[in-house]
């Protein structure tokens, strides 16, 4: 296996242990998605500085990461002299479908209903000049930092902070999907807040990618260095100050300042990469099959996140959420563990995840019916 695509995978990988980071607060808290948010507003120094850890960083890391990834498929067309975006589009309609199933049966935090949205309209301007991609970005970006500024002056005038809307929090498996059912609006807001950084994120991996950024070159380690600089050294600082401000600030703390860190994130942990040695150990290997089994485990660790806190499982939520940031690292890192563990092993036997197997055929199904009808 090549160090770029090892790169690739770890990178994946650490974004899809990352997410569940962010989302494994909501897991632990008896109080669910508004429980959540609750506590952030009230959390102390301590408690607000584990969650600014993983806050939104792993959530722009697992963005750009689509960004390239997109960039990879359209490079993959057109050596194969094939249209584009083609049968991209079925891609992102599958991933649609998959998203909106995940957010009714498993977790109302998903984020692929609203990654497929965007991966469509970056499919389109990724086949474009340099200079057209960085004006969208520009003009997506202000109109995301426009929208940050304005909201976050109301909350610090009103001194507000965000809430849970007062959503519920029910014991059942069939209460939860009830819930996500009658207040879709309140929890897919975000996903649609998003969308102008999103774009940004992706068009941003689509960018880097055509560099060179992750590769072993000095070009590509000069781009590094450059993410490492500004994602590092200015956007961590800025994101502790943002976090510790107080609740008025979460919306500059999570979706201005962790995005920074995002590319921050992606320079510094592509450059370890390339520095490691070619033999990967027990650690870079879990990671790198996480990253080759990224949809089959963004889907399962929420899945077992779910059996081990709701109610409707082992109820560990209730039973020791009074422990706060201990049970939540602990839940952490028991799921990752599983994950790692799992996804190496069926990564030993198999080349695709299981649910990337069953995607993939679902994607080749209807490009096989259509060269059979025209032969």
């Amino acid at each position: 296996m090549s160090t770029r695509v090892t790169a690739l995978d770890t990178l994946r990988g650490v974004a899809i242990l990352g997410t569940l980071g962010t989302n494994i607060w909501i897991f632990t808290n008896p109080g669910g998605f508004a429980g959540f948010l609750a506590d952030t507003a009230t959390a102390g120094t301590g408690e607000t500085i584990l969650r600014t850890i993983s806050n939104g960083k792993f959530l722009g890391l697992l963005s750009i990461m689509f960004g390239i990834g997109i960039a990879i498929q359209l490079g993959s067309a057109r050596r194969r002299g094939a249209r584009w975006p083609g049968w991209y589009l079925w891609r992102a309609a599958l991933l649609f479908a998959e998203g909106v199933l995940h957010y009714i049966l498993v977790f109302e935090g998903d984020v692929l209903a609203f990654y497929a949205v965007v991966s469509v309209i970056v499919a389109y301007l990724a086949a474009h000049s340099e200079r057209t991609i960085r004006a969208w970005m520009i003009t997506a970006g202000a109109l995301h930092v426009a929208a940050v500024a304005l909201l976050t002056a109301a909350m610090t005038a009103t001194g507000g902070a965000v809430d849970g809307g007062g959503l519920p929090a029910p014991d059942t498996w069939t209460g939860q999907v009830a819930m996500r059912l009658e207040h879709w609006v309140t929890l897919r807001a975000e996903g649609l807040f998003v969308l102008p950084l999103s774009t940004v994120l992706f068009l941003a991996g689509v960018l880097l990618w055509r560099a060179g950024a992750l590769t072993d070159t000095a070009r590509g380690a000069a781009l590094r260095a450059r993410l490492i600089g500004w994602g590092i050294g200015v956007g961590v600082p800025l994101n502790f100050l943002a976090a510790l401000a107080g609740p008025s600030w979460f919306l500059v703390d999570r979706y201005l300042c962790a995005p920074l860190v995002a590319f921050g994130l992606l320079g510094a942990i592509t450059a370890v990469v390339h520095r490691m040695r070619p033999r990967p150990g027990p650690l870079r290997a879990g990671l790198t099959a996480v990253g080759r089994c990224a949809m089959s485990c963004y889907i399962l660790q929420n899945l077992i996140a779910s059996a081990l806190c709701y109610d409707w499982g082992l109820g560990l939520a209730d039973r020791f959420g009074h422990h706060g940031p201990w049970l939540t690292a602990g839940a952490w890192l028991t799921v990752t563990a599983l994950l790692m563990a799992g996804a190496a092993g069926w990564t030993r036997r198999f080349e695709r995840g299981p649910i990337e197997t069953v995607w993939h055929r679902l994607y080749l199904a209807p490009q096989r019916r259509r060269v059979e009808t025209t032969v």
